[in-house]
């Protein structure tokens, strides 16, 4: 009779949802709350017409011109929880979000390891709501990991272990909130830490230097002419030093949209400075295969749960 009234809830918070985003469930079978990542004004923000719209299904879901941003909770099973927190940055070349297959799908996929899982949706760079469209994507990465260590009393969390996951332009905006997060973005941005406990970073916008970048991203983010020290600045790989969090790459060779070298220089970085990382390659796959592309080995899971167990993040 319970399951019956909370399928019956569940399907009434879907239907009164607007467009094609429904209410998630987490592994643990419960609706995931969505929550506001500002309780007040949204800083870098200024009055606009722009809409949140909302294309595709299921997987192929994505949501652009977002204005309010939110995180989205799933809680693993409480027998299986282990204090571990991972915010996850859905990818789509700074113009959209794959909310779906890099975003509440792996969310998911991390329950099962007894991982919490927040999955942003970010402010994408827009000149119509944004005065510095460079810097909105991070001061909500940053405002993400400040409100998830807020949170963290409260969902049993442990704050020194709360990491930060991006899938493509969503790894180049986890991997520049692990290599800035020493001068936080914005006017007086508090005391509270926003460095990330480790990165786990999935074929990864890193670079916007011309060889390598992903053309799309770093005009979205910088415009098309950025100048030579926005390039340098947003080239993560310029940006690690050894306080750099532990990191976890995987991208496949064979990408033809986002360059494997991306992963490779940010490696290199780690490698020189030191920093603990681990980087797999697969021969194929392509880009954006998340969890859900039946060509590429989804082995990057079993690989990610022994890399984060060997670093005692799955230890209770």
């Amino acid at each position: 009779m319970k399951k019956a009234i909370l399928l019956l809830a569940l399907g009434i918070v879907c239907s009164t949802m607007p467009g094609r985003l429904r209410a998630q469930a987490t592994v643990a079978g419960t609706p995931a709350p969505v929550l506001p990542l500002y309780s007040g004004a949204i800083p870098d923000s200024k009055p606009s017409q722009l809409k949140e719209a909302t294309t595709g299904q299921g997987a192929n879901t994505s949501v652009a011109d977002v204005v309010q941003p939110t995180l989205t909770v799933f809680m693993p099973a409480r027998e299986k929880a282990n204090g571990t927190a991972v915010i996850i940055c859905p990818g789509g070349g700074y113009s959209r979000l794959a909310i779906d297959k890099e975003g509440y799908a792996v969310a998911q996929r991390l329950n099962e390891l007894g991982v919490a899982a927040f999955v942003l949706k970010y402010r994408l760079p827009n000149d119509q709501s944004q005065p510095d469209k460079s810097i909105a994507p991070l001061l909500d990465a940053q405002q993400a990991l400040r409100m998830v260590r807020q949170l963290a009393p409260k969902y049993n969390l442990n704050p020194e272990r709360i990491g930060m996951m991006g899938f493509s332009a969503g790894g180049h905006l986890a991997a520049t909130a692990g290599t800035h997060f020493a001068q936080p973005a914005g006017p007086n941005p508090g005391p509270a830490s926003v460095r990330p406990a480790f990165l786990v970073l999935l074929y990864p916008v890193i670079s916007f230097a011309d060889s390598i970048m992903h053309k799309g991203s770093r005009d979205n983010l910088l415009g098309m002419n950025p100048s030579p020290e926005q390039q340098r600045l947003y080239s993560n790989e310029l940006q690690v030093t050894s306080q750099t969090p532990p990191t976890f790459l995987v991208q496949a060779e064979d990408d033809n949209v986002v360059p494997v070298q991306n992963s490779l220089v940010f490696y290199q970085a780690l490698h020189h400075h030191q920093v603990p990382a681990e980087l797999h390659i697969f021969p194929k796959g392509g880009h954006g295969f998340g969890l859900t592309n039946p060509t590429t080995p989804t082995q990057w899971v079993d690989l990610l749960k022994n890399w984060m167990a060997a670093n005692g993040w799955l230890s209770k």
